[in-house]
């Protein structure tokens, strides 16, 4: 036994206790040392007492051969502390190293899709004993030890194993079950500096003040296998998806105003969005996160979903009961930053280890967050193997990715002299775009039928092409530059529109480059921006005119649909986090109009092909005028390859009477839908359900018909075809 060795345990510096903990031979036979820091005595099997080495808690016992031979592979500890309390513990310095070398270098590679199987926690049997394994990646560290209730925080007690050059950890804790919390005590190789982490695996934490990860691992029974099997083949480019985006602490609450937790909520949320006609459920995130008015976009657990509302499984519970009543669960992800708490991955071992050590690299100003280092092998597998772990563990249909624009540009929000060119001179992450590409090449061809949508808000080229064609990969990209317009345009009196009738036609110049969401999102309702009634101008009754008019346009211009919940009853006051929505406000006849409304909107985007068969085709729009901007009028056809729907906008309060207006084909035109109904809270402004066809020309259309065009309104026309017309193809300009 070197002295060295037991130097560096004593200073909590020995980078393999192996080395002198466990069994080791010695003369002709074996001597077996513990080490028990807190220990007043020591005995092997109960049955062997064992001397101490040194005062530092040291033990050894000598055995011959043949002892040895009769000794359990995995011996048991007995021990007595100061205070008079017996314990025991099977030896984890018994045990051989459990993670393979194929498993460390895939990880070092970046190519292991499941290392969350073996970093991290995990409930094991090895050799007839049951306890937890743990592993974690620290290769700055001189020493590694898991401290928890079971040794009473006590970093010297639990010393792991180092793996060599892999920068991992590892020591299996028999006895451990389920629920025990634990962190990771580190000593930094460089600095000397000792400090606890959390489990950058975990997929269970403490609630939020406290910060441990707890081992967990999953009993849950999955029933949502016809939604998976189905979920293979959805073909999403040509199907409605409509999204209802959800902040689950604030979307209802229960009398007392405190969480309801994954499985209340799941019930009544699936009622609403049914009965609503979504088809798909966004989660801001759910991942672990410290600080509720964050939203969970500071994360600090990745894998483990947030203990405010319940345990992992009843998350799981969560999503499958969306799935088993026909609703999709799409999910906030954020790979771009990380916040500095120091108890997670910030400086994990002492140095930056997940984040760039450059401060022109690795922090956001904006946000006074840590940027991931994606030109990390182990980094980029700790993220793209935390977006798979999602998809298979919770079997989310699909992630959306924050902050995309913030990782493609190394200049983002930076002032000259403030970032670092790429090798090539030029202000584009590479390394981001590796990533990002990667990503999704992973996530569609392990997880066919899923989606990967970016919030990408800059002109970044072909960022929902495949990576074969040189694109970022993603399904679809909201669409922030229509948002922006959309809601800019809307925000002015109506006098003025005229002069920014563009801001309205501008996005058919691009709608067709992406595939594109058009999304009013919780961004819109929050930091002083307004809710979407008090964005409008007017009166009350405008406001919520105009209110309907900006959903109509939403939902009858091509590009799937999301909607920020709350924004679909028109609450007057921004969305609040800390309270529940504003419920009581579907009783007054105007919000339960909007909520009507919304419903109506779904139930036709779904059941009309035309609003959905070719959101991502020009083939499946065409203007009929969008030239009338002194009447702050807007017409177009929406097609599918059955059916047309002519769609006409009135952006101002005034009712115009005759006016005419081009159709693409002829036959009877049934008004299917009207944002001036009474039922929505209007004026019944219309067409008495029905347009009576001229055969006179009009703008580049073969017929026309004379209409009714309600104030601050929307019409929709459906031409009810005969057989000889509906084997003819529509016409289109």
């Amino acid at each position: 036994m070197k002295q060295e060795l037991v130097t560096r345990l004593e200073q909590g510096r020995l980078h393999d206790p192996f080395q002198l903990l466990g069994a080791h031979p010695s003369g002709k036979g074996y001597e077996i040392r513990v080490w028990m820091p807190t220990a007043k005595q020591v005995r092997l099997e109960d049955r062997l007492p064992m001397r101490r080495l040194t005062d530092s808690g040291l033990f050894s016992l000598q055995l011959t051969a043949k002892e040895f031979k009769e000794l359990p592979a995995h011996y048991a500890v007995h021990w007595e502390d100061y205070n008079g309390e017996s314990y025991s513990q099977v030896s984890p310095y018994s045990f051989q190293p459990l993670l393979g070398e194929l498993d460390l270098h895939l990880f070092a590679e970046g190519q292991h899709w499941q290392i969350y199987e073996h970093l991290g926690a995990h409930q094991a049997t090895v050799n007839g004993i049951s306890g937890v394994r743990f592993a974690v990646w620290a290769p700055s560290a001189e020493r590694v030890s898991v401290v928890g209730d079971f040794n009473g925080w006590h970093g010297f007690r639990h010393p792991m194993r180092s793996l060599g050059g892999s920068g991992v950890w590892e020591l299996f804790m028999p006895g451990l079950q389920q629920g025990d919390n634990y962190k990771f005590e580190i000593r930094n190789a460089n600095s000397g500096d000792v400090f606890s982490k959390t489990d950058p695996y975990a997929r269970a934490m403490e609630l939020r003040p406290q910060t441990a990860s707890y081992v967990f691992n999953s009993h849950y029974q999955w029933r949502d296998t016809s939604w998976l099997q189905q979920r293979k083949d959805f073909a999403w480019n040509k199907k409605p998806v409509s999204i209802y985006e959800v902040h689950l602490g604030s979307w209802q609450r229960n009398d007392a105003g405190g969480f309801l937790n994954y499985r209340e909520i799941a019930h009544r949320l699936v009622e609403y969005v049914k009965w609503m006609g979504y088809t798909h459920i966004e989660l801001m995130p759910i991942s672990e996160h410290p600080l509720d008015q964050s939203w969970g976009y500071q994360t600090s657990g990745y894998f483990a979903p947030t203990s405010r509302f319940g345990s992992p499984d009843d998350f799981r519970y969560f999503v499958d009961h969306c799935h088993q009543h026909g609703i999709g669960v799409f999910l906030d992800w954020v790979p771009a930053h990380f916040p500095k708490d120091f108890f997670a991955l910030a400086r994990f071992d002492g140095t930056p280890l997940y984040e760039h050590a450059d401060p022109r690299l690795g922090e956001h100003r904006d946000w006074g967050t840590y940027i991931f280092n994606f030109g990390r092998n182990e980094v980029r597998n700790f993220l793209i193997a935390n977006a798979l772990y999602w998809l298979k563990e919770f079997h989310i249909d699909g992630l959306r990715v924050d902050a995309v624009a913030s990782m493609l540009y190394l200049d983002y929000s930076r002032d000259d002299g403030d970032w670092v060119p790429n090798a090539y001179g030029g202000r584009e992450n590479l390394d981001a775009i590796k990533f990002l590409q990667q990503l999704n090449h992973e996530v569609h061809s392990q997880h066919p039928g899923a989606l990967v949508m970016a919030e990408e808000s800059t002109s970044w080229p072909m960022v929902s092409r495949p990576t074969w064609m040189g694109g970022l990969g993603f399904s679809m990209k909201w669409n922030m530059g229509w948002m922006n317009d959309t809601l800019d345009y809307f925000s002015k009196d109506p006098v003025y529109r005229p002069f920014h009738h563009n801001q309205l036609t501008f996005s058919q110049m691009y709608a067709y480059s992406e595939n594109f969401i058009l999304p009013f999102s919780h961004d819109e309702v929050v930091h002083m921006k307004g809710s979407l009634p008090g964005k409008m101008p007017g009166d009350d009754w405008q406001k919520m005119a105009n209110l309907r008019l900006l959903l109509s346009y939403q939902w009858f211009h091509p590009g799937k649909k999301l909607l920020f919940m709350g924004c679909d009853f028109g609450q007057w006051t921004e969305w609040n986090d800390s309270a529940s929505l504003p419920w009581h406000l579907c009783d007054h006849a105007n919000h339960r109009g909007i909520m009507e409304l919304v419903r109506q909107l779904n139930r036709l985007y779904c059941s009309e092909s035309a609003l959905h068969e070719r959101d991502f085709e020009h083939q499946g729009f065409s203007w009929i005028d969008c030239h009338d901007y002194s009447q702050s009028i807007l017409s177009f056809a929406r097609h599918s390859d059955s059916e047309s729907l002519v769609c006409v906008f009135n952006f101002t309060p005034v009712p115009r009477e005759r006016y005419r207006i081009g159709l693409p084909g002829d036959g009877e035109y049934q008004e299917i839908f009207n944002s001036d109904s009474g039922l929505y809270g209007g004026g019944d402004v219309g067409n008495g359900g029905a347009l009576k066809v001229d055969q006179h020309p009009w703008m580049g259309q073969p017929v026309s018909a004379s209409l009714t065009l309600p104030p601050l309104g929307c019409v929709v026309f459906k031409r009810k075809q005969n057989k000889a017309q509906a084997s003819a193809p529509l016409t289109e300009s």
